[in-house]
């Protein structure tokens, strides 16, 4: 009989560390291959039952079902950015007023400081001049970093697109990969496990696009009740930003208040600020616990420090894919037994609905049939 290892818990601990570690060092290194790819999972999740229509419905080969599918949803987005891109005409033409009320705030706050610190037009002139003059020997260099981040996002869409449609077609290849990984008496929680994934990850984005659909139409409702211009373009940003947690609804209110001031007076600011912060009581309390939290059954903490390492690592798509990748882990983590405690670290404290544990005995999985052809594989 066969005795169990059973390592000291400091060795334990230093597995975990150097896994960490590991992990770390290749996802900052393996960057451009993976970000991509993390994406074209994402995507290919949603468009897996679209696909499938097309195939098993219409009889569409598979590689024109795939191709078919991302043209779908290509031209969701184009749709979306047409909308976006009309609005941004129009607002084009409120520039010079914008400039016009920019000057008038600027005179109004120098007056103030002269009246209350004594410092003269001419020493804030001059201040002002010096720090602009600083300002443009970086001019060049964010410039630089501007066209390489837009050249960079056009290559992560242009790979993602490719992975997502390569998913598409060969995702029975790849579960019969992953299922021959391991030996036979696992292949039901492995396909288990993928059965999950799969699950977890399409309700999470279908709970995002559901979260963007309810915030927005929240934005345009205050938005037009207070009467500012450009509320669809406005209501949009706020329901897309609204994605990434925490950040992305205090950067869609700058730019929101921002757009009002130029437009419209301060009381119109204040009353967006207090739409906006309605909306985000509205959203974290009610929308995202209903919509998206009970998907994923990832407690807060783990979110927030997710979203933090996610954006240590790759910046924004780091803090967006931060989030379903970690609910991936916590399916694994659920269905292996020596990892169930990181599982349970990774969700929602125990409460009303206790999780259901699955658990697979050894017996069981033996008498399941043994893998010897590709037809005793059933993939979703």
């Amino acid at each position: 009989m066969k005795r169990k290892l059973v390592l000291p818990f400091y060795l334990k601990l230093l597995s975990v560390l150097l896994i960490l570690i590991c992990l770390g060092y290749i996802s900052v290194i393996g960057q451009t291959v993976l970000e991509p790819l993390l994406f074209a999972l994402l995507v290919s999740t949603i468009l897996l039952p679209l696909s499938k229509f097309f195939e098993n419905r219409l009889n569409f080969p598979r590689s024109l079902a795939c191709i078919v599918s991302i043209l779908l949803f290509l031209l969701s987005f184009a749709l979306l950015f047409t909308i976006l891109g009309s609005q941004l005409s129009k607002l084009s033409e409120d520039w010079p007023a914008f400039q016009q009320q920019l000057q008038d705030s600027i005179h109004d706050l120098q007056k103030w400081i002269s009246a209350n610190y004594g410092i003269k037009y001419k020493q804030q002139v001059t201040y002002i001049n010096k720090a602009m003059s600083d300002s443009l020997g970086a001019g060049t260099n964010v410039l630089g970093q501007t066209i390489l981040s837009i050249s960079s996002t056009l290559l992560l869409f242009v790979f993602t697109l490719l992975y997502t449609f390569f998913l598409l077609y060969y995702r029975t290849h790849i579960s019969i990969f992953f299922v021959r990984l391991f030996h036979e008496n696992y292949k039901p929680v492995v396909l288990e496990v993928f059965g999950q994934i799969q699950f977890i990850v399409k309700k999470y984005m279908l709970g995002l696009f559901i979260q963007i659909a309810l915030v927005s139409c929240m934005a345009f409702a205050a938005y037009s009740l207070i009467g500012i211009k450009y509320a669809i373009m406005l209501a949009l940003i706020t329901g897309i930003f609204n994605i990434i947690p925490y950040i992305g609804i205090a950067s869609s209110a700058v730019l929101t208040c921002l757009i009002t001031f130029a437009t419209a007076s301060g009381s119109h600011v204040l009353l967006v600020i207090m739409a906006i912060v309605i909306i985000h009581l509205i959203d974290s309390n009610f929308i995202m616990p209903k919509v998206v939290g009970s998907k994923v059954q990832i407690n807060s903490l783990i979110a927030l420090l997710g979203l933090v390492i996610g954006e240590l690592l790759w910046g924004i798509s780091g803090m967006f894919l931060s989030i379903p990748v970690i609910a991936i882990i916590k399916i694994v983590f659920d269905r292996v037994e020596e990892l169930n405690v990181w599982g349970y670290l990774l969700g929602e404290e125990v409460g009303a609905t206790k999780p259901k544990k699955l658990k697979i005995k050894l017996a069981n999985a033996k008498k399941s049939a043994p893998l010897q052809d590709d037809k005793n594989i059933t993939v979703k």
